[in-house]
Parts: structure tokens; sequence; C-alpha cells
């Protein structure tokens, strides 16, 4: 005797369940607290959902081994807006900019 089961199929009530839960998602935002210097590790750290010792740790070694690691926390620290902030310190630079020629 062969006996298969099949496997029930997800109600549209469990999809809609899982794609409403909220997501624990932070915005990429350099917080006010919790900074040694511009607070581009503790940021990228609670957007990853990682221990901000790592995110330094990986930095520290890139700047090391190639250097890539102080251009990278350049970057971030460019690009990356402060907490409670709405834009980067490069994007309000560049508006400045564009003011300025208007």
């Amino acid at each position: 005797m062969n006996t298969t089961t099949a496997k029930p199929e997800p109600s549209t009530q469990d999809q809609h369940e899982t794609q409403d839960q909220p997501q624990d998602h932070r915005p990429l935002q350099r917080p006010v607290n919790d900074r040694m210097l511009a607070g581009v590790a503790a940021g990228a750290a609670r957007y990853l959902g990682v221990d901000v010792t790592v995110v330094r740790i990986v930095l520290a070694v890139l700047a090391v081994m190639g250097g890539a690691g102080v251009p990278i926390y350049l970057a971030g620290w460019l690009l990356i807006p402060d907490e409670g902030a709405e834009q980067s310190i490069a994007t309000e630079f560049i508006r400045s900019l564009q003011s300025r020629s208007r």
C-alpha cells in the first residue's frame, strides 16, 4: 500500500499575518550616544544587528592591513546622517553649494 501525504498549503490568513508583522529594522544613522569618534561603527552595528566591537575590530583591521578602513570610516561619517537629523553631512554640503549657485 502506497500512501502519500500532501503538505497543506498555507492559508491566505497565515500569509497576511507574516507580512503584517512589524520587522525590527532600524534606519542607518550615527547615534548621538555610544560613539567613540563620529559614531560610524555604532550606527553600522545597530543597523546590522551585531556588537559594536565587531564592527570596530573590522574597521581597525581594514585600516591596518590595507588602509581601506580609514576611507570607509570617513565615507560613513559623511554619508550616514546623525540620529535625529534628516540629512547627512554630505547632503547638507551639496545642498548649500546648490543654493549658492542660484
